[in-house]
């Protein structure tokens, strides 16, 4: 089955060719192209007014937006997979499972763009949502479509690709991700980190809800993981946003709270070298670098979600200092922290974004008795589901005391424009972590329909569940690779805003989907809080609502796409 001119499914109509493969899936690339144009145009009659798209149409026809950017996700997902497959021929390593995750991804995906993109567990946008009638449909009749949609997923290919799976160690990576030797180096060195130190204790610190272990925080400074981005000069590693990917996937495959310490460095780091000032990256990036600092990031308000110009927190300046009054929620590893990134008003005349700054708030680190000593400052702890190692605060400040210089940038009014900028960094490492999420449940699931003997045989030899197992594989597969573009796209200086939204929402809905097919073959014991799945879908369930909800994902990346 290696070699061109064999069939790659065994059963099924008009047996895709290896030869033929990559010539169908590269027809099929522009028919989705042609779909997406066609469905942007009709979202975009929809929505316009004078010229503008109307903020009044966008809510009236929300379902329709939405649609449009999930199918132009689908689009930009199955081009970034078509990309991978044809790199990995050129370099003679396009493999028999690397040709099944391939085909059966085309397969899967172009029968969704016709019948129905699950953008929720309980809503599916189907083509006419967005306007589209059977004969707007009629480019994705060609014949390479209708190969892949009849003859991609089936169920030989599944069960042939699980065959494979169980031949190569455990909790290995499913296929080859496309990478080169060092960044696999790098995955493999995180990898040997997450299974002695994370993966053996993650359960038992989730089901205690304890915060993870200094010393693990400690190894993890060791290795490098809090200056892996921050460049050289400030005393951290320099490299790239793909590395970043790569690490976050690993420690989020030990355990998420792990992989999410990365991301509040990742996102003060970015902060302040979009926005700081020279004096304030010499000060803090090394600190960030080596986790002398430990930083939370202070944004969300009750009764304001994800609308951050409502915010009313406020800072008042007086003399050089200003003081900080106001509440705020969904404090991530707020307790024990020494740096605070906290949006707040300084422009008390304003109602929106423009009158938002940004500070670097220093605190003291609290302990268990007393979570939060320094003066102006008070907080409590939210009890969650999942996502527990780091654990989620509600925050009060009552003329609570910031140094003027602590500013950042030095300029009021900028803590919106300064917030955006690390917004592309932010959801490629969410995506990130909704892969590690993902392979985490596909590892214990993949073990348990092994172990686990009913009828007489292994719950992997029954196809619906050797089915779940192939479909978690390929879809991690499918994200990865888009999330994988979107860094990518960072590390060569192009804006990405739109790339990284599109991996974080097919991230985080692929996340939802493996830890809930993983408790699935579970069966009852998945519903037992000793069983590890119960631990990862309670984990896979906070990807679709932070660092933007999937709603509000959608509605950017249309907005963007109708720009």
């Amino acid at each position: 089955m290696a070699h061109d001119g064999q069939d790659i499914t065994m059963t099924g109509v008009q047996p895709l060719v290896i030869s033929d493969l990559l010539t169908h899936t590269s027809a099929a690339v522009p028919a989705v192209n042609e779909l997406l144009a066609t469905a942007k145009a009709k979202v975009a009659a929809l929505l316009t007014k004078d010229g503008r798209v109307s903020a009044a149409l966008l809510e009236e026809n929300q379902t329709a937006a939405h649609g449009l950017a999930w199918l132009a996700t689908y689009a930009q997902a199955l081009q970034q997979m078509q990309k991978w497959a044809e790199k990995l021929r050129a370099d003679g390593k396009f493999g028999e499972a690397e040709q099944l995750i391939h085909q059966i991804a085309f397969g899967e995906y172009l029968w969704q763009i016709y019948g129905g993109i699950p953008m929720s567990q309980g809503e599916m946008l189907r083509p006419q949502d967005m306007g589209l009638t059977q004969d707007d449909q009629r480019a994705m009749m060609n014949p390479s479509v209708m190969a892949l949609t009849q003859s991609g997923n089936t169920q030989a290919a599944r069960t042939r690709l699980v065959e494979l799976m169980q031949e190569q160690a455990a909790n290995a990576t499913v296929g080859n991700t496309g990478l080169d030797d060092e960044m696999e180096m790098i995955r493999e060195q995180f990898r040997r980190f997450s299974l002695d130190k994370v993966e053996p204790h993650a359960h038992d610190w989730h089901l205690k809800d304890e915060l993870i272990p200094m010393e693990i925080i400690e190894e993890m400074a060791e290795l490098g993981v809090f200056g892996l981005t921050i460049p050289e000069e400030y005393g951290g590693f320099g490299m790239s946003k793909t590395a970043m990917c790569v690490v976050s996937e690993e420690l989020s495959r030990g355990y998420i709270g792990v992989g999410s310490l990365g991301t509040r460095s990742e996102i003060a780091a970015e902060l302040i070298l979009c926005g700081g000032t020279e004096e304030q990256k010499q000060k803090w990036l090394p600190q960030l670098a080596s986790a002398e600092t430990l930083p939370t990031a202070v944004f969300t308000e009750p009764n304001t979600g994800s609308d951050l110009g409502s915010l009313r927190t406020r800072a008042v300046k007086s003399n050089e200092d200003y003081t900080i009054t106001g509440n705020k929620t969904w404090i991530t590893h707020a307790a024990r922290t020494q740096v605070m990134t906290l949006l707040a008003r300084t422009d008390p005349d304003t109602s929106d974004y423009k009158g938002l700054s940004m500070f670097l708030a220093e605190k003291t680190p609290g302990t268990d008795e007393a979570p939060f000593p320094t003066d102006g400052m008070s907080g409590g702890e939210i009890e969650v589901l999942g996502y527990r190692g780091m654990k989620e605060y509600e925050l009060a400040f009552d003329n609570f005391k910031v140094k003027g210089e602590n500013l950042l940038g030095g300029v009021e009014g900028q803590g919106f424009k300064q917030l955006m900028q690390t917004f592309e960094s932010a959801r490629i490492q969410t995506a990130a972590r909704a892969l590690g999420v993902a392979a985490s449940a596909l590892d214990v699931s993949m073990q348990y329909a092994q172990d686990r003997k009913q009828f007489g045989k292994s719950l992997i030899n029954f196809p619906r569940v050797s089915g779940k197992l192939a479909m978690m594989a390929v879809e991690t597969m499918v994200a990865r690779q888009l999330t994988y573009f979107s860094a990518f796209e960072k590390d060569n200086d192009r804006r990405c805003d739109l790339e990284a939204g599109m991996a974080k929402l097919l991230g985080a809905r692929v996340a939802w989907s493996c830890a809930d097919n993983g408790l699935q073959i579970h069966g009852g014991n998945g519903f037992a809080l000793e069983y590890k799945i119960s631990r990862i879908l309670c984990d896979a369930r906070i990807l679709n609502i932070f660092e933007g909800a999937a709603e509000i994902q959608a509605q950017v990346i249309a907005r963007r796409l109708l720009g």
